[in-house]
């Protein structure tokens, strides 16, 4: 928005006045030495009125500042602004990190008058260039950006498309001495100075300034500046980014203004997120919080924890903490079926399938000819158990792996028999007890915890799909807010069956109140193919920690941020980062009380700490 030819156009006289209401402050006790002058005093009457309990006890002015009981403040009035100005301008001075009390005036004008002036302001600036072009000399190229200007707004006044505005502007500064007050002064006039805005202390006006910047609607100073409509719509309403929204959980705090990201994940589209940053940069940390603050709310959330990092969170909430392994009583089956209340889906399909991708994952690379005989053979092992189509059988146990190993091994291709020998480790060899028992999971719990630590690094794969599997078959059967919370996420983007499955989940976690959050500090492999890609597009909040420069490029193409973003996350500290909710995003810290902190700290060495002063 152009603004620059405002400096050339003569001030239109000020408004009228409006009445002044005078404040009734209390200067002091009538046998007390006043350091400044006395306004108000209650001399009447002993007794105390509303006046005097509401009003401060003294007040000092000064030429450049005013004092009122021991707090400071000096007033500035905005005298000169820049040539152009884009939306939002004046954020960085409603973001500046002090507490600032701001004033706007807008008056109204007549287009005629403006217009009356600007034809003789064109006239007098078409002469003084038409005299220097005659004379031989330079013409100021100032003089001729204002002349250009002045024939735009001319045009646009007259066509009605603009109208002109009076505008004051007033800021003050408020300190608890002379010398914050004069550091914070020096600190918002270079603020200013850096967008082009020339910022004075009202001097001599102390008072009127102070006054003005009250919320009583009183312009005592009246200095104000030429203005067209766009112009002005530009310094209104005075935003800045932020996420504060009536109901939710603290995230954090907001690094651009100081207010509170206090957000409802499940308000969005839809409540999955995903949380990306390099190790030790505090993204289990920031998951710890969330579910924390979460469970206050009555959200269940379920966590596949690959290195126990929620095992002392869980026990302080009395959570469950289940820990997957061979020899682990806990079983799950992988042929449990989903029984939705009142439905009569057949669910055998589904399931069929969703066994398909975790038996690759078992089994390794299927030919056609493979792939086709497991199919026949899940079915043929459901039939065995009075498992049909029909969903009134689909409440009858369901088989276990054993029975699929016994089914392919009595089968007569001999690619049915190689299958049953690629099983035959999960049945009888040294990997047996894992996945060949009947589940005996309760999902009661308001916060489970599944530990895969103890598994080799080629079985947790196969866990954690398992693990999902399962907990997205019992949770359908009834809707309730849940998080279901997959750490370390890579493992399952490294396998196409699984990366498929987890991608099938977030799609469709909207339609039964959960939120799915995936973690992962190995980018690249996340990202390496398209799956990683829908995950992040299916997701309507994205919280990016510390990065590595290895992956910065990536993550800056993946999420389109700016230079400025991606210096951010190369030099944040623990626990500092972006927040994104929908279509806004800011930068993020996030903080913890005392209590929450012991129970989600994974530093070793505060662990070791707490540990020795437990011995």
């Amino acid at each position: 928005m152009i603004m620059g030819l405002f400096n050339f156009l003569p001030k239109l006289p000020p408004p009228p006045s409006l009445p002044f209401i005078s404040l009734p402050f209390l200067k002091k006790a009538p046998n007390q030495q006043s350091t400044g002058p006395t306004i108000g005093v209650n001399t009447e009457s002993n007794k105390l009125t509303l006046e005097d309990v509401i009003s401060p006890k003294e007040i000092e002015i000064d030429f450049s500042n005013i004092r009122i009981d021991q707090e400071y403040y000096r007033s500035f009035f905005v005298s000169g602004y820049p040539r152009y100005v884009g939306p939002n301008w004046l954020e960085p001075l409603i973001s500046f990190d002090h507490t600032l009390d701001i004033s706007m005036f807008i008056y109204p004008s007549t287009s005629k008058a403006v217009l009356d002036d600007l034809k003789r302001k064109v006239a007098e600036m078409e002469a003084t260039i038409q005299t220097d072009y005659e004379r031989g000399r330079e013409i100021d190229p100032s003089l001729q950006v204002a002349l250009d200007d002045a024939r735009v707004l001319q045009e646009q006044l007259a066509k009605g498309a603009e109208r002109f505005f009076r505008l004051g502007l007033y800021i003050t500064v408020p300190a608890d001495n002379l010398e914050d007050l004069d550091n914070s002064s020096k600190l918002i006039q270079s603020t200013l100075n850096s967008l082009s805005i020339t910022a004075l202390p009202t001097t001599l006006q102390m008072e009127d300034a102070f006054k003005s910047t009250l919320p009583l609607g009183e312009d005592k100073l009246l200095l104000t500046h030429n203005m067209d409509t766009t112009s002005l719509a530009t310094t209104f309403p005075f935003t800045s980014s932020e996420l504060t929204a009536n109901e939710g959980i603290l995230y954090g705090i907001n690094e651009h203004n100081d207010s509170l990201i206090i957000f409802d994940r499940f308000s969005l589209e839809n409540a999955n997120s995903v949380v990306f940053a390099k190790s030790g940069a505090g993204k289990s940390y920031f998951v710890k919080l969330e579910v924390l603050r979460s469970l206050m709310f009555g959200v269940d959330a379920i966590i596949i924890d690959p290195e126990q990092e929620y095992l002392e969170m869980c026990k302080a909430v009395g959570g469950d903490y289940i820990n997957f392994s061979s020899e682990s009583p806990i079983k799950i089956n992988p042929f449990d079926i989903s029984i939705i209340n009142e439905s009569n889906e057949n669910e055998l399909g589904r399931k069929i399938l969703s066994l398909t991708g975790f038996l690759k994952l078992i089994l390794g690379e299927l030919d056609a000819g493979q792939a086709a005989i497991l199919d026949r053979a899940l079915s043929s092992t459901y039939r065995l158990k009075g498992i049909t189509n029909d969903p009134q059988t689909q409440h009858l146990p369901p088989p276990l792996m054993e029975d699929l190993y016994k089914v392919l091994a009595g089968m007569e291709e001999p690619q049915a028999v190689e299958l049953a020998f690629r099983l035959e480790r999960f049945i009888k060899g040294s990997l047996s007890g894992i996945f060949s028992a009947p589940s005996n999971i309760n999902l009661n719990n308001s916060l489970i915890v599944f530990s895969v630590r103890d598994l080799a690094d080629q079985l947790r794969p196969l866990a954690m799909y398992l693990i999902l599997d399962y907990v997205w078959t019992k949770i359908r059967s009834k809707l309730k807010k849940r998080l279901m919370i997959v750490d370390e996420a890579w493992y399952m983007m490294q396998n196409q069956d699984s990366a498929e499955f987890l991608v099938g989940i977030a799609k469709r976690a909207r339609k039964y109140f959960l939120g799915v959050t995936t973690i992962t500090q190995d980018v690249e492999d996340f990202l390496s193919g398209v799956h990683g890609k829908e995950i992040i597009s299916n997701s309507s909040i994205q919280v990016l920690l510390k990065q590595a420069p290895a992956s910065i490029d990536r993550i800056g193409v993946v999420f389109n941020l700016s230079e400025g973003e991606k210096r951010l996350l190369l030099s944040a500290g623990v626990g500092q980062g972006l927040f994104f909710a929908g279509p806004t995003h800011v930068a993020m810290s996030v903080v913890a009380s005392p209590v929450e902190h012991e129970l989600i700290t994974s530093n070793p060495a505060e662990i070791a700490k707490r540990q020795a002063a437990a011995a």
